[in-house]
């Protein structure tokens, strides 16, 4: 899973995510890359992916710390529609028509 987490997109910026087969995730409660101290060399899983993405679903990053320890936070999907979550399931918006392309 290709992702980028953010405080907030862009319009454009989120839409070409989408368009490109990249989850955009946004924090949400007020949490942002400062506030958690995510550091340069943390790790991440993101909780909750499954073949069933709904729009604006709710995940969860798990940030391993490179000093030990493991926080959670929630994030907001920013597939805002069904066609986007269609778009994001083939890769990408260039996928997506090319299948419905051979697909005729």
């Amino acid at each position: 899973m290709r992702a980028v987490v953010a405080q907030s997109f862009e319009r454009i910026h989120r839409s070409n995510l989408v368009g490109m087969g990249v989850l955009p995730l946004q924090f949400i409660d007020g949490a942002s890359w400062q506030s958690l101290k995510i550091g340069p060399d943390d790790r991440f899983d993101i909780l909750g992916a499954t073949d069933a993405l709904t729009p604006r679903q709710h995940f969860t990053l798990r940030i391993h710390r490179a000093a030990g320890g493991t926080d959670e936070v929630s994030l907001l999907s920013r597939i805002d529609t069904e066609v986007e979550v269609a778009y994001y399931q083939h890769g990408g918006i260039l996928p997506y028509v090319l299948r419905e392309i051979l697909a005729d």
